[in-house]
């Protein structure tokens, strides 16, 4: 079996390969053949060392194989993970500074740092997406590629339901709401609706019972772990479900904006300064290439959401939020169900077809669904409170716009394009004015990249 992974050259990538070591036995290592694809070999090179490292105690390791050919590394696929960076933490930085020179929210996936991520990457996105209906029609595409929600839509638009978007944020949700329980995780399912960075648990079901109203009853338990943290017990008991840890970002945009402006660099920036020096001292051949990586993990994990913690009163996370993985076991899921038809129900972004009324049956949501060798199905979920359905419904219209505008025709991009673009800022909650949208718009170079 063929697994390629497109921005096989990316930091997360030796998570991906720990995971199939994990997961692999003497013979099923054998048979798996990995293919990194990057366009940067310098960073190929340095992960490969990484990885190399990480083989060496597991003598049947999958094989791994870089290139920077795009067709080379599609051809023969059965499996693709889409986790790429258009325009890299550079192109991040400045996604997120230029909103905060407006006063508001720039955040990687939420707000007009969102916007701006989308229209940078969909046309390559969606680019990728031709190539692998030309050169391997039948590979099954799992997309880590942000935002999410609305890659995995355009992907899907040329590949249909082969396309499969995954986060590891409300798998990390319901794992610490059930530890808050006294349960154990992998016993409870979830009841959980959104979109990518949009989405709220509603219930925690352990033996047949939702135990989610004793958990908000309890506000000592509720404030026991991250997502209890950062948005309080009186605020989770008054909406009545846990909001993946994005909703801070909308619940209490003021504060979030404030802390991040008062931080030294933005999170884009932080990284980009940190992995470039991961990535010199990898590739430099000299041995602790995986000690590097572990290293530069372990500071990226503590530091994860850093501002929004800093706004709602500094504290740490729990050690075991930052053992790393989430994407890549989600991932390794979903191929094993596939592969070898074993059902599984996992949250994932998937059409909605008829799982979240209110929503048309080709958006893409982030609901528990069920894979087998035919796919990922979503499971319904039934009513949805109005004050979700009404951001859900919100962010699917600048998702929309956004896919609009990156995938405009050329001859047509002046016009349309821009106001496509401009409708998809403008229309975000988190976005306060027209007037600052068209600036952002302006300020970023995004319709140039078009």
């Amino acid at each position: 079996m063929r697994l390629t992974v497109l921005g096989g050259g990316g930091f997360r990538m030796p998570l991906v390969y720990r995971a199939l070591l994990d997961d692999t036995g003497d013979d099923a290592g054998r048979r798996i053949e990995l293919v990194l694809y990057d366009t940067d070999r310098r960073r190929l090179d340095a992960i490969g060392a990484v990885l190399a490292e990480q083989a060496e105690s597991h003598p049947a390791a999958p094989a791994v194989r870089a290139t920077t050919d795009l067709d080379d590394a599609l051809r023969g696929a059965d499996f693709i993970f889409s986790a790429i960076r258009v325009g890299g933490l550079e192109g991040r930085a400045n996604d997120e500074r230029v909103p905060l020179g407006e006063g508001v929210l720039g955040q990687e996936t939420v707000g007009a740092g969102g916007v701006l991520y989308g229209l940078r990457t969909l046309p390559v996105a969606v680019r990728i997406a031709e190539r692998i209906a030309a050169v391997a029609p039948d590979a099954w595409v799992i997309n880590f590629t942000n935002p999410a929600g609305m890659v995995t839509e355009a992907m899907q638009r040329v590949l249909g339901d082969r396309v499969i978007g995954i986060c590891d944020s409300p798998v990390g949700l319901c794992r610490r709401a059930a530890r808050a329980l006294g349960a154990d995780p992998g016993r409870a399912s979830y009841d959980y609706v959104g979109l990518n960075h949009l989405g709220w648990l509603r219930g925690v079901i352990v033996d047949g019972r939702d135990r989610m109203p004793e958990l908000l009853g309890d506000a000592a338990a509720l404030e026991s772990f991250e997502e209890g943290k950062l948005f309080g017990a009186e605020w989770l008991q008054a909406l009545g479900a846990l909001p993946n840890e994005y909703l801070h970002y909308y619940y209490f945009n003021r504060e979030a904006v404030a802390s991040i402006r008062q931080a030294p660099a933005t999170r884009g920036e932080f990284l980009r300064e940190q992995q470039a020096h991961f990535y010199e001292t990898a590739r430099s051949g000299a041995t602790g290439a995986l000690t590097a990586w572990e290293r530069t993990r372990l500071e990226r994990e503590a530091t994860y959401m850093a501002e929004s913690r800093e706004a709602t009163g500094g504290w740490e996370r729990d050690s075991c939020d930052l053992d790393g993985g989430g994407y890549d076991r989600i991932a390794l899921a979903i191929m094993r169900a596939i592969a070898r038809d074993e059902r599984a129900t996992l949250i994932l972004n998937v059409r909605n077809r008829t799982a979240v009324p209110g929503l048309d049956a080709d958006a893409v949501v982030e609901v528990p669904a069920l894979v087998d060798a035919g796919g990922a199905r979503p499971l319904a979920v039934g009513a949805v409170a109005p004050d979700q359905l009404g951001l859900m419904l919100s962010l699917k219209a600048v998702e929309r716009s956004t896919i609009e505008a990156a995938m405009t025709e050329a001859g047509t991009r002046t016009g349309s394009a821009r106001g496509a673009a401009l409708r998809a800022l403008a229309l975000h909650p988190l976005v306060d004015s027209v007037n600052v949208a068209g600036r952002i718009l302006d300020a970023s170079g995004a319709l140039a990249r078009l």
